[in-house]
Formats: C-alpha cells, structure tokens, sequence
C-alpha cells in the first residue's frame, strides 16, 4: 500500500507514518508512504500552496490522509468540510482513496472532543472517506488509564505514547489488522507499555464498531 499524509505536526512528531509502516510490516504488508507537512498547516493552507494537490496528481497512491489543523474543526467546521470537498475531488480524479485522521482534544479542553469528532464524522460521511478515529479511542484511553501520558508536555502534541497508540488506531481502520502481539521496539516506550496500547487500542476500537 502507498500512503500520502498530508498534514502538520500532529503527523510528523514521533515519525508517525513510519510507525504504521513498521506495524504493518510485522503483519506483512508493505507500505511506503510520503508526508507533506508544515508547522501548523490547515488543509486549505496545503491546498493553496500546490504541493499535496501536484503530489496526488502524480499518481500512485492508495490512501491519501488529511489531517485537519488540530482546533479549526472546532472553530470552522464549515472551513473543513470546503477542504476536505476540494482535497476529495483530486483524490478520487487519482484513482486514491481518502482517509480523514480524527486528532485529540488538548489536554485543558476535553471537552472539545466532541466537536472535533463531529466534524470529521461529517466530512467522512459526506466524501465517503474512511475515517481514522485516533481521538476517539484517545479520550476513552484517557478515562481508563491514568498512564502513559498521550499529550506530549505542551498540552497539545503528541508524546511518544500518544503517537504510538494514533498508529495502532491506523493499523486496525485503514489496514484492517490487530495490533495486538507485535513486538516490535518503540522509540521513548518500555514494552510493557507498548503492548498495554496495543491492547487497549484493540478493545477500545472493537467497542466503537460494535456501538458500546
């Protein structure tokens, strides 16, 4: 599978992509993916400077992913779904498929989780994208277990824990496969804890497709 991200450092931080390309290779399926990122970026910024629209023209992806600046779902909802409209169109003139990446609250605004979900959940119905629930099962990890901590010191980014469970989600919405049992060395985890989110991801995203 060819992956495309398109996004900003809610994807970039912790090597993200290379983390799901490594999941799916413990399962046998290779991936090889290209990020196109900017500090910040909202997928209207993306689109007006070209390079992900010349990128998706190019040809040869699968998947491409959008990740919407992390609080303008929230503030503009209508903003994102104009984007994700315009990124679609080019999309599927390529032949991909789209994948929305549903991020987290920061760790003071919980409750802008809802909004967030809501938002992607729209823009993924009304595309027909598949839709990458990280901030999801993020929130219900939350609830459950006190460690590790997701949210990198800043409130806002991922730490290393968060970016890993935000693969595994990846690992079980887009490719379809369990992450549970991959042992595999993550970077800044001890394995204990990687196998706890390995775990926990699963029972989190097996509860969502069955409605609990």
């Amino acid at each position: 599978m060819r992956i495309l991200y398109v996004g900003n450092s809610f994807t970039s931080r912790n090597n993200l992509p290379g983390t799901v390309a490594a999941l799916a290779g413990a399962r046998g399926i290779e991936v090889t993916h290209r990020l196109i990122s900017a500090g910040g970026a909202s997928l209207r910024q993306h689109l007006n400077a070209g390079k992900a629209l010349a990128e998706i023209a190019s040809g040869g992806y699968d998947v491409v992913v959008l990740q919407e600046q992390s609080t303008l779902p929230v503030k503009s909802p209508a903003r994102m779904r104009d984007s994700v409209r315009d990124f679609q169109a080019a999309i599927e003139a390529a032949g991909a498929r789209t994948a929305l990446y549903l991020t987290w609250a920061r760790r003071n605004q919980p409750e802008a989780q809802q909004a967030l979900t809501t938002a992607y959940a729209a823009s993924a119905a009304e595309v027909g994208a598949t839709l990458v629930p990280v901030g999801l099962v993020w929130e219900r990890f939350l609830a459950t277990y006190e460690e590790p901590a997701l949210h990198d010191a800043d409130n806002s980014h991922p730490a290393p824990a968060g970016s890993y469970l935000a693969a595994c989600v990846f690992l079980i919405a887009l490719l379809e496969e369990n992450p549970v049992g991959i042992d595999l060395p993550v970077k800044g985890l001890d394995a204990g804890t990687a196998e706890l989110i390995r775990r926990a991801t699963w029972s989190i995203c097996t509860d969502l497709v069955e409605g609990r």
